[in-house]
């Protein structure tokens, strides 16, 4: 196996401290579906400079923007954004075109098949929109665009049962916008983050981009250049990487759902104590693992032997979130690609691939 070089990327860190993790080296990006910012915050930590983002939620937006200072920023839907003729120059020569479009119609927690083809309302203030065909206005966007190379994340469940036709739909996609295509199930605790989140990376190179790169084996899948992204870092603790914030405050459970907590071992869902098995989502975290997939809301993931949820600095030690982001809140990260999953994906993408084309 093709060895290359670790960049060992921190959980738990400030932006006040700046993004020298590795040498800074200018490759461009542009971010769509940017919600608060997870994904910049780990191309930033890669080296590269992030040109600005996309975004419909409002309050997602002035998020990002007090913790970003982008170039460039619009408040719309990917949809009229995507048809936009006045776009500046430089978004038509990135190095990466990001995004990580709506995916909670293909989470195996969701509605999955109920809910395909339906519009809904993602936020409030937002416009109503079938989330599963945003992915294909990206594509549309990417077609545009042109850049060397596109990132876009998801959930696992766009892999399994009928949802394969969507990955099958979205690789095909980019193959008739000029691109080779693969996607990799990665699990973020293998990454150096203490959260067990698995995610689905599709990434697309340019088929001109592709065929200069040298001494490049290609794989058999798609003719994209062969690329690295295998992780295995040694698993970090929720206790290793957050015990100095546990007496920090959190919110107490009411006495109903304490009693279900007494009853719960760690590591297993309230369901295993419940009388009926409900409660399946309300999760009593293992000390000596990283958490389990932190959701939006995270009030149902509990502390290992105090009572109560989780607080928002062992949350950010979980998701590799700053500690000094302004206007925080578990909701935001919930939502967000953990930093340095994008981080570690960047970085190799960087060295394998743009560093070689520059």
């Amino acid at each position: 196996m093709q060895r290359v070089q670790k960049a060992k990327f921190p959980y738990e860190w400030n932006i006040k401290d700046g993004y020298n993790f590795v040498p800074y080296h200018g490759s461009t990006v542009f971010s769509t579906f940017a919600c608060g910012g997870g994904s910049t915050m780990g191309y930033k930590m890669a080296g590269y400079n992030v040109l600005g983002c996309e975004e419909i939620d409002y309050k997602m937006m002035d998020v990002y923007l007090i913790n970003h200072y982008p170039k460039y920023f619009y408040l719309e839907d990917i949809r009229t954004f995507k048809e936009k003729n006045d776009l500046p120059q430089e978004l038509y020569n990135l190095d990466i075109l990001d995004g990580s479009p709506p995916c909670s119609n293909f989470s195996i927690a969701g509605n999955r098949e109920k809910d395909w083809g339906k519009e809904k309302k993602f936020r409030e203030g937002q416009v109503k929109q079938v989330l599963d065909t945003l992915f294909f206005d990206f594509i549309d966007l990417t077609k545009k665009l042109q850049p060397k190379i596109v990132i876009a994340e998801n959930v696992e469940g766009i892999l399994f049962g009928n949802a394969i036709k969507y990955t099958q739909k979205i690789i095909k996609g980019f193959e008739e916008a000029g691109y080779h295509t693969e996607y990799w199930l990665l699990d973020s605790s293998k990454m150096g983050l203490p959260q067990r989140r698995k995610r689905v990376f599709f990434i697309s190179i340019r088929k001109d981009i592709a065929e200069k790169i040298p001494g490049r084996k290609q794989t058999l899948i798609s003719k994209m250049p062969y690329l690295n992204l295998y992780f295995d870092e040694k698993e970090i603790s929720f206790e290793k990487a957050t015990k100095k914030y546990w007496e920090l405050p959190r919110k107490k459970l009411s006495e109903k759902m304490n009693n279900y907590y007494s009853l719960c071992k760690e590591g297993n869902s309230f369901s295993s104590v419940h009388e009926k098995g409900s409660f399946f989502n309300c999760i009593k975290i293992n000390r000596n693992r990283p958490a389990p997939t932190l959701p939006a809301k995270m009030d149902c993931i509990y502390h290992p032997y105090i009572p109560g949820e989780i607080n928002i600095k062992e949350a950010e030690c979980c998701f590799s979130w700053p500690h000094d982001y302004k206007n925080n809140s578990k909701y935001i990260m919930g939502m967000s690609v953990p930093p340095i999953m994008v981080a570690n994906i960047a970085y190799r993408i960087y060295e394998q691939w743009l560093k070689l084309v520059k």
